[in-house]
């Protein structure tokens, strides 16, 4: 890496951490009721509670807010496949794209829902404005919100002492979305428009191309049948194309929310590679810092709500020094590039424009360094918006960011998922640290037993379950190994990397696999909506549990949770877990393929 290459790495992370500040601050603020905000649009929160017939003065015991949590994301999970199931009949469909399938419409339910936002389909063919927008979008605030409804939860369990409550799930829901969410993203969406991101409801463009481009197609004839020679071999027609289509849409008021909510469903199909969703260098570097804007700060809303701001700057500092690690990580593999295309004859060295190396699947107007901290930032944050083709990473490259969804998306994670995983590991640390020096561990002023790491070991080991056992019976069966583009290693790693995002809910794509098949989207349906929901309610269950008991006083005998010794404890832990669950698995496809790779030149 050059020093401009590591200037970048440093201003980004530099930008991150100050806007994570006095984020996080406001994010407290909004959620102990104490904000401003809530005096001055208070009248909005009250008058959707009218509507909605909740008691926002009543607290809820953790099982009656997970019972609500889930009976409103099942809701709007049927909600969304009847508009999937219906999307051709309903209108702002100038395209006339069509209904999507049962297993389709069912796999993008899930998805959007359980903040995932793997999508089968291509955006700009695949969904209508109305689906974008009354589905898609109005889902990025939902899901997002619940991520930051839950890890609030979990923040009032530690707070608390001698609680039978948790919070009010239909409260923490509003104040996340009208309060956090919808202001950011409305400034988002016009900073994004000002630079070029398209938001409108205009039919689809065809636009010149700067010169004639003749390709070739199967002849049909009026009934649309395949016109076939004598020897039965189709006849082709050769055709001349002087004009391009471009989708047009409202894509910046999707594209705020789909970064601020770490959801990552792109309005068009090549996602953040595509001009009118990402189309500057700047608005390239705004994302990234919004994506990761709310997981940081919520590390430093967690030690504000606890007491103890030093706890918060412990586990934000874990996710810093991973998410520096991984860049660099990143950033060398890609700039190393591939021995074999040197070999014959293809120059990778640096140029006047770029740092050198492995160019494929990526934007001439990124470059190596913004893709790869963007690649680094998206499958850190479960956020799955991509500026770059991950198939075309060099094999070291595709290993990093699938190794960061494996670790359990807590190198910032999703909004609020992230953090919440991160306080499992964190649990975990103090146990094994209390069992070395046999003491009963402690976190934050509560004793941690036998219950609790019941559920942190659900949390820590159903997902890795769930992808693991996905990836087998994907390369065991037909149906999972004809969607292989790439024979070998390499569409291994498809395979895996595919089950990786799914049950992790990152979202983002390797490519070069087609999933959109019913037995993908089955699959990949019960991985997300599994490595959504099942650690969700483990992590509900510890804030109850921790609520109802009383703090104690720190004693002799007691771990400081917020020094360099826990920092290091913490970051081990994560990277031990990871390693023992995945290493076996990353042998087989981009450790091998890299061995190959080398073989090779």
């Amino acid at each position: 890496m050059t020093s401009n290459d590591w200037l970048q790495l440093v201003i980004y992370v530099v930008v991150l951490l100050a806007v994570a500040v006095p984020l996080g601050r406001y994010m407290s603020n909004v959620f102990d009721g104490s904000s401003r905000m809530l005096r001055w649009f208070g009248w909005a929160e009250r008058g959707l509670y009218k509507v909605a017939g909740v008691d926002a003065s009543k607290e809820m015991g953790w099982k009656t807010y997970t019972v609500a949590m889930l009976a409103f994301n099942v809701l709007g999970t049927i909600v969304i496949y009847v508009l999937l199931r219906l999307q051709g009949g309903l209108p702002l469909n100038p395209a006339g794209i069509a209904a999507m399938t049962p297993d389709a419409s069912f796999n993008n339910a899930i998805s959007f829902v359980t903040n995932t936002n793997w999508q089968d389909y291509a955006g700009e063919s695949g969904a209508s404005y109305l689906i974008q927008m009354l589905c898609f979008t109005v889902q990025n605030f939902l899901s997002a919100a619940t991520g930051i409804a839950v890890v609030v939860a979990l923040i009032r369990g530690f707070a608390r002492h001698s609680a039978q409550t948790v919070g009010n799930f239909w409260v923490d829901l509003t104040r996340a979305t009208l309060y956090v969410l919808l202001p950011i993203s409305i400034v988002l969406s016009l900073v994004f428009v000002s630079q070029g991101v398209i938001q409108n409801f205009s039919t689809y463009k065809d636009v010149p191309t700067l010169q004639a481009t003749q390709y070739t197609q199967p002849k049909v004839d009026a009934q649309g049948n395949a016109v076939k020679d004598a020897k039965g071999n189709p006849v082709m027609d050769t055709l001349t194309a002087k004009t391009q289509t471009l989708a047009m849409g409202p894509v910046a008021s999707q594209e705020a929310i789909k970064m601020l909510g770490t959801n990552g469903g792109g309005f068009f199909n090549a996602n953040s590679a595509h001009p009118f969703e990402n189309p500057t260098p700047f608005t390239n570097f705004l994302q990234m810092i919004v994506m990761l804007a709310i997981p940081a700060a919520l590390c430093l809303m967690f030690g504000k709500m606890v007491g103890d701001r030093r706890q918060g700057v412990a586990v934000l500092a874990v996710m810093s020094i991973a998410f520096a690690v991984a860049c660099v990580c990143e950033i060398s593999s890609e700039q190393a590039g591939n021995p074999l295309i040197t070999a014959v004859g293809v120059d990778q060295t640096a140029s006047a424009t770029q740092s050198g190396g492995n160019m494929e699947g990526k934007e001439t107007r990124f470059g190596i360094v913004s893709s790869g901290i963007f690649t680094v930032a998206t499958t850190s944050a479960s956020c799955g918006a991509v500026n770059n083709m991950h198939d075309s990473l060099t094999p070291l490259g595709g290993l990093t960011p699938m190794l960061l969804m494996q670790l359990g998306e807590v190198i910032f994670g999703g909004v609020g998922s992230g953090l919440y995983t991160m306080l499992a590991f964190a649990l975990l640390a103090v146990f094994v640290a209390g069992l070395m020096i046999g003491r009963t561990p402690e976190y934050i002023g509560k004793k941690i037993e036998a219950y609790e790491m019941k559920m942190v070991a659900i949390v820590v080991l159903l997902t890795p379950l769930i992808v693991l056992v996905g990836t087998a019976i994907a390369v065991l069966v037909p149906a999972g190994v004809a969607g292989i583009a790439n024979p070998g290693t390499h569409g291994f790693s498809e395979i895996l990397y595919a089950f990786s995002s799914a049950g992790n809910n990152n979202g983002s794509a390797f490519g070069g696999l087609t999933v959109s098949t019913p037995f993908y989207n089955w699959m990949t349906a019960i991985a997300m909506w599994g490595g959504r929901f099942g650690p969700l309610i483990a992590m509900l269950a510890i804030a109850g549990s921790l609520a109802a008991k009383k703090r104690i006083a720190p004693g002799a005998g007691t771990m400081p949770t917020h020094g360099l010794l826990f920092v290091v404890l913490l970051l081990g832990t994560v990277l031990l877990v990871g390693a023992l669950t995945y290493v076996p698995a990353l042998a087989l496809g981009p450790i091998a393929e890299h061995l190959q790779m080398i073989a090779g030149h």
